[in-house]
């Protein structure tokens, strides 16, 4: 008798989790483009993105696509989101093999994917157009996926952006003699089939990581508050997504399709980024139908965090004018 009372109490309880279970919504019912945390399969792989901000219903909603290869968008989320979410929604996105999102189980990458995970996203969300907001090689996302699905881009955000791998990598170049006079002629070999080889193997023996801080930061300031930001977030590039897209797309690569982007575009650039390069930016905005070139005076790399209030007010004016 007793152990019979304690199965028909077993089941009260189990039957009573049940239901608590069944209306808890997990992250993966909430509707798509609901504020917070979302992990959907899209394009066979599972990734991660997270909604925040309030904008009028008729407003596209803004993807932030973060650079690298590789990195995430928490940095980016957690220094600017705030400010721009006042007046937009925005989508921040890891990509496949980044942050918080799954590394697809083939090892598979190229920038035809990348682009394909995006549209997936877009039809999962539900949304007609959208606006791309791309740092680094978040922006080379950013071009190739306007060019490809121009319909569904309402504007175009161009962040320090990697456009021509031989105009920026002949500015690792240039750095790199500044630094290491006579580096590059005695490691060079008939080997290297890129600058992006060649860079690469005078670096070795020295300090990379030293020599691409100072083509992306003019201050070590901003290096302590990256690198605080990223030691908050938990997250790391595995470099797996960069070491395939470097291997094969990225030394040669050239966005050529600057004709079928007909959306407005602005371009940011820092004019002390010799990560990218204010040449290959101004070559770009000059390319696109209808883009305008802004160049911060005091920045690098990465001009939201060097100077965040103009940052601010350009982008959200620019998104404020968009149809």
């Amino acid at each position: 008798m007793s152990s019979s009372r304690w199965g028909v109490l077993g089941c009260a309880v189990l039957s009573a989790l049940l239901v608590a279970c069944a209306h808890t919504p997990r992250a993966s019912d909430r509707p798509p483009l609901a504020t917070g945390e979302h992990e959907r399969v899209l394009n066979g792989v599972r990734l991660y993105y997270r909604v925040a901000g309030e904008a009028s219903a008729w407003r596209a909603p803004v993807l932030f696509l973060h650079g690298g290869p590789g990195y995430n968008s928490y940095s980016f989320a957690r220094l600017m989101g705030p400010r721009l979410e006042k007046s937009q929604r925005m989508v921040y996105l890891d990509q496949r093999g980044c942050g918080r999102s799954e590394r697809p189980w083939d090892g598979r990458y190229s920038l035809e994917l990348l682009v394909a995970d995006l549209e997936a996203l877009r039809q999962e969300l539900g949304v007609e157009r959208w606006v791309l907001l791309g740092h680094s090689f978040g922006g080379t996302l950013a071009l190739e996926y306007a060019a490809r699905y121009p319909k569904h881009v309402a504007g175009v955000v161009f962040v320090s952006g990697f456009s021509d791998a031989s105009a920026s990598f002949s500015t690792w170049k240039s750095e790199l003699e500044r630094q290491y006079p006579g580096r590059l002629a005695e490691t060079a070999t008939p080997e290297d089939a890129s600058d992006y080889e060649q860079v690469m193997r005078a670096l070795q023996g020295l300090n990379a990581q030293a020599f691409f801080h100072s083509l992306q930061f003019r201050n070590a300031l901003y290096v302590q508050m990256q690198e605080a930001l990223d030691a908050e977030s938990g997250l790391y590039n595995t470099g797996e997504l960069s070491r395939t897209l470097f291997a094969t797309e990225l030394p040669v690569y050239r966005f050529t399709d600057a004709k079928r982007l007909t959306v407005p575009v602005l371009v940011i650039g820092g004019r002390y980024d010799q990560s990218v390069g204010m040449e290959s930016m101004k070559a770009l905005a000059k390319a696109l139908p209808r883009a305008k070139l802004l160049e911060y005076e005091e920045s690098g790399h990465f001009p939201y965090l060097e100077e965040a209030d103009r940052f601010e007010r350009d982008v959200s004016h620019f998104l404020s004018s968009l149809p």
